[in-house]
Parts: C-alpha cells; sequence; structure tokens
C-alpha cells in the first residue's frame, strides 16, 4: 500500500505522524511510504533520516494525497486536506468530528473517504491505545504551563506550586480522573500541590488515591462539589473526554466569575469542545488569554510543544493500526482488529456513528453490519 505522510503548520504543530524507524518497518513489509519535505525536520527528524530507511521524499502536500492509498497526520485535517482527499482515501489522524463542519462531514461521505480517528480507536475494556500515550504528555505538561502561568512575570497569582516553608502549597483541582487528570495530578503533587481531583467514577477515585499514596483528595463529581471546588482553585484543569462526542460544560461562566483574580484555566478538553463554558481554542504560539479576570490557556495540541517525545509515542502506539491497514486494506483490517474498527467515523459513503450521522443529517451504517459483509 502507498502510505503518505504529511508536513503539519509547523507554527502551530512540530510533530510528524511517523518516525524513521517505524517507516522502516513498514517499508520491510512491502509497502511504500511517502514522507512531504520537512515532515519531521520540527521532531528532528531529517529527510536524509527517512531515505536511509528507504522512504520517498515528496514536495508538495497535494503530491501525498495524489500518491497515497493512506493518509497519516498528527493534526486533524484543514480545509485544504479535506479538499485534497481522493475517492476512496484512508485518512488516519486525529479527526474529531464532533466538533467539525458539516460540510467537512459531507466531504467525507460523498468521496467515500475511510476516515479513522485515531481519538476514537477504543480496546475493549475502553480505553483509548493512541490516545493514553498523548494524555500522559499532556498531563504533565499542563502542570508545567501551570506553574509558568502562576509566575508574577506572567501576569499570574504568583504562587508556588510546591509553597515554601510557613506558605502553604497552590491548589490545583483537576476534573477528570481518567489518563490526562491522573498524569496532571501525579505531577502536581510530585511538586507539593494541593491536589484535588473529581471524577464520577469512584473506582478511578479510588485507584488514584492509592497510586498517589492518599498524597491528594479525592471527590465525586457533580455541580455542587465543583462549584465549591472552583472558587479556591489556583489551578483549575479540565481533564474531560467523552470519546468522539463534544465535551460536556461542566464549568459554567458563573463559576469561572467566582475564581480568585488571575487564578489560572487549562482546559485539556478544548480539542473536543472544551469543558469550560468560557474556553475557546489557542495556539501554543498564543496560548493565554484573559476572560472574567482569571487566565485561560487552552492549547488543543499541547503535546506538540515536546514534539520529539510525542511523535515517538504517537507513532509506537499508531503503527500496529497503520501496519493492519496496509497489510490487510481497510475492510479485513476492521474485521480483524475491532479496536480499530471502532475507530472508523466514515467509511464507504456512510458515517458509522449514530449520534453524529443524525447531528449532520448524512446516510448512516453499523459497524456490526460492514463487519459481516464480505468482500473478496
Amino acid at each position: 500500500m502507498n502510505i503518505g505522510i504529511v508536513k503539519e503548520d509547523g507554527t502551530f504543530e512540530g510533530r510528524v505522524s511517523i518516525t524513521p524507524a517505524n517507516a522502516r518497518v513498514l517499508i520491510e513489509a512491502g509497502h511504500t511510504v511517502f514522507i512531504e519535505s520537512g515532515a519531521g525536520d520540527i521532531s528532528r527528524f531529517s529527510n536524509e533520516d527517512f531515505l536511509k530507511v528507504g522512504a520517498k521524499i515528496v514536495y508538495s502536500t497535494t503530491e501525498i494525497f495524489g500518491r497515497a492509498e493512506l493518509v497519516a497526520k498528527v493534526a486533524p485535517p484543514t480545509i485544504q486536506h479535506y479538499e485534497l482527499m481522493q475517492s476512496s482515501q484512508i485518512i488516519f489522524c486525529p479527526c474529531h468530528l464532533a466538533v467539525a463542519r458539516k460540510n467537512w462531514v459531507e466531504q467525507l461521505i460523498d468521496k467515500k473517504i475511510t476516515a479513522v480517528g485515531m481519538e476514537i480507536i477504543e480496546d475493549e475494556d475502553g480505553s483509548l491505545p493512541v490516545v493514553i500515550p498523548m494524555s500522559e504528555i499532556a498531563g504533565q505538561l499542563a502542570i508545567q504551563a501551570a506553574s509558568q502561568y502562576l509566575q508574577t512575570n506572567h501576569g499570574g497569582r504568583g504562587i508556588l506550586l510546591g509553597g515554601a516553608a510557613g506558605v502553604p502549597p497552590g491548589v490545583v483541582v483537576i476534573l477528570g480522573a481518567g489518563v490526562v487528570g491522573s498524569s496532571a495530578a501525579y505531577a502536581a503533587a510530585n511538586l507539593g500541590a494541593q491536589v484535588i481531583v473529581l471524577d464520577h467514577n469512584i473506582a478511578k477515585l479510588r485507584q488514584l488515591r492509592q497510586n498517589l499514596q492518599r498524597r491528594l483528595a479525592t471527590v465525586i463529581s457533580n455541580k455542587y462539589n465543583i462549584e465549591k471546588a472552583v472558587k479556591f482553585s489556583d489551578v483549575l484543569i479540565g481533564a474531560v473526554l467523552v470519546p468522539g462526542e463534544r465535551t460536556t460544560v461542566l464549568v459554567t461562566r458563573e463559576m469561572v466569575r467566582t475564581m480568585r483574580p488571575k487564578s489560572l484555566i487549562i482546559d485539556l478538553s478544548i480539542d473536543q469542545g472544551g469543558c469550560v463554558e468560557t474556553s475557546r481554542p489557542t495556539t501554543i504560539l498564543d496560548p493565554v488569554f484573559i476572560e472574567e479576570n482569571v487566565i485561560h490557556y487552552c492549547v488543543p495540541n499541547t503535546p506538540a510543544k515536546v514534539a520529539r517525545t510525542a511523535t515517538y509515542a504517537m507513532s509506537n502506539a499508531s503503527l500496529p493500526f497503520l501496519h493492519d491497514i496496509a497489510d490487510l486494506g481497510i475492510h479485513k483490517a476492521m474485521q480483524k482488529n475491532r479496536a480499530l474498527a471502532r475507530g472508523v467515523y466514515t467509511y464507504n459513503g456512510f458515517c458509522l456513528k449514530p449520534h453524529l450521522a443524525e447531528g449532520f443529517q448524512v446516510p448512516f451504517q453499523s459497524v456490526a453490519a460492514i463487519l459481516t459483509t464480505k468482500v473478496s
């Protein structure tokens, strides 16, 4: 299979969807890997690194889409990418269709694109194998960002998360005890911050409490408890994820107004719409804004700040799925790998997610129906 690797917009995204080592794995399996010139530069993977393993360098995004049967990306498709997609092509990237434009979804349907959303590839136990490493990284980076934007020279409250002798530590409130929330909790607790994690799943809270040897407080998530926690937080981290759906707003504008002046909100749910009403997407170059006298940090692709580490992590997690698709073709790969099948948004002119099909008013077909269909 011809596999194309797109160069992302280096202003906002420095990761590349495959490392040279993993490109070699696909090439040795008999596939052709086309990579856009300079795609790995920010992650410190040169064109020469890819050429050494047998990849072919091309010099435009248009050529990638024109030559590849399977296109792999790190960032969601842009308007240009939707226009360049070829009939019956396979797109493997974080699609985030729950917050996409209607005409983009219609293009996927009209062109019979197979859109594999790496963010909704889901194992039997409900875990998200490609999202997990990015969430681990994002959680750690959230605390780095918190330390920075609480500083006086960055307009913050002038709070040191770990406190000092005779001075209490900063308060970090985390909404969500999943991978990203847990990662943030570990990082904050290790700095000595007072950490409070809210989640509706008591089993997750119990596990996190045990893992951190009770160095945090855990609270059941409901409106009353969220309102109470938000008021005295120095840092509020939104770490809520509903795979494939828009994130529920848990923190209203009225709640934000009760926060201390120049406290900090880090909404890590922003790529799915955000869990704070006052959030809006920002960028790595311009990461913060002030709303209701509270600093907001809402960067959708936070792991891109550590592009090399994140590239290794994402490439390693996604390689088994790319390998299955390339070896078997998308239909047989879906039949073999049910986690992959759960990650397919659109296939052969149909949307496979009922809530999206209804919302965008496009044709729907169930995954089960597709998996039972025989192909030659």
